[in-house]
């Protein structure tokens, strides 16, 4: 299991078979009970549905060729009804042309069964998605506890309330400017509200202190960014944000922590964050001084622009987006 291990025993695996013949359909009970599996079986499509709505079901079996809405258009539909959510379904069919097993895919499937089929066969497969099923539930379920940890993690202090979620909204806006590709703002909203994860295991009489902080404070400080790439390590689908994670206090110079890395060492994703993370900690009021507006603080980073901070070429197209937030997307040699 994952780091966020679940407590709650979960239920039996529940399974809607859908045939228009009868007969098809008790086999099919027969088999899965006795497998240990919980059993929903629809006489077709619009049963189908009705019971998928109503009742929980991890996984389908479906016959292809069924009147009025066949198994195709059947897989489509229960695909939109599950959403983000990852419901697997097996196609049983007598259709082996390759122009059919396209239209299976297209309409969602994960596996196919050949009829007449193998129980043998059936059970792996059915077992083998719903293992992955379960996996996908558990780095679900992980990702949003750490996710709601960040939160909570500033909801304790009024000076940094609200930071990460600002970095997260700036920082996909800031990818989507410079062009970059749908996955990418994705995995950048993420690195936005976890980048100071790590601040959780630090004390608050640390984080919340009014004057200079001492060398062994600031070495203390430096940790939050190992401390949360560690958090995160253990989640797969953290995997591609850990370095924007470890490295967003990294300077263009190298003299940033905590490899002291510089210059395209540093991953873009780094380099962005270190560019919205300061814009936003110098309009947000800290312990140590007020806040700044956002025309002085970007006047002032213009200054700094080639100060060794930041990328410097990244940070013009950074200001060209708050200057003039029309503007289409850029090129960025990473």
């Amino acid at each position: 299991m994952g780091p966020f291990e679940c407590l709650i025993e979960k239920e039996t695996p529940a399974i809607l078979v859908v045939d228009d013949i009868q007969s098809n359909l008790e086999l099919m009970e027969a088999v899965f009970i006795k497998e240990g599996f919980r059993v929903f079986t629809a006489l077709g499509a619009n049963s189908a549905i009705d019971i998928f709505s109503k009742s929980p079901v991890d996984l389908a079996v479906l016959d292809v060729m069924m009147p009025g809405i066949d198994g195709f258009e059947l897989c489509s539909r229960l695909k939109d009804m599950s959403g983000k959510r990852f419901f697997p379904v097996i196609l049983l069919t007598a259709l082996t042309d390759r122009g059919s097993k396209i239209k299976g895919i297209q309409s969602g499937a994960d596996d196919f069964i050949s009829k007449p089929f193998d129980t043998t066969e059936l059970l792996i497969k059915i077992k083998s998605l719903l293992k992955l099923k379960a996996l996908n539930e558990e780095l679900d379920h992980s990702e949003n506890i750490i996710l709601t940890l960040a939160v909570a993690m500033e909801a304790r202090d009024p000076y940094t309330k609200g930071h990460s979620t600002r970095v997260s909204k700036l920082s996909t806006d800031f990818v989507s400017f410079l062009g970059l590709a749908e996955k990418d703002k994705k995995e950048m909203n993420k690195a936005g509200i976890l980048h100071d994860i790590g601040k959780i295991c630090l004390s608050e009489s640390l984080l919340n202190k009014p004057g200079p902080l001492t060398r062994e404070e600031v070495e203390m400080f430096k940790t939050h960014t190992l401390l949360g790439e560690e958090l995160c390590r253990p989640l797969f689908s953290m995997k591609k944000i850990l370095p924007a994670i470890r490295h967003h206090h990294e300077r263009w110079d190298g003299k940033g922590f905590p490899d002291g890395i510089g210059g395209r060492d540093i991953p873009l994703m780094a380099r962005i964050l270190s560019i919205v993370d300061s814009f936003d900690a110098m309009v947000s009021v800290r312990p140590y001084r007020d806040r700044r507006s956002v025309k002085v603080t970007l006047e002032t980073m213009q200054i700094e622009q080639h100060s060794g901070q930041w990328d410097a070429e990244l940070l013009s197209y950074f200001m060209d987006m708050m200057f003039s937030p029309a503007k289409k997307g850029v090129k960025l040699d990473a």
